[in-house]
């Protein structure tokens, strides 16, 4: 250890609380699933009518 350095905690597997991570997961998942919905729509619409 250097001199001054702050000590680590110790790592446990399974104690951190990760709610917030989930929660901005599900998000981000049904962001990307809208947008990849609303393209391929755009896309139909454009073939539709040759633009």
């Amino acid at each position: 250890m250097v001199f001054g350095e702050p000590k680590m905690a110790e790592h446990k597997h399974g104690e951190m609380d990760i709610s917030t991570h989930e929660k901005t997961f599900e998000g981000f998942v049904r962001w990307s699933k809208n947008v990849a919905i609303l393209s391929i729509l755009i896309l139909i619409f454009l073939a539709i009518f040759n633009s």
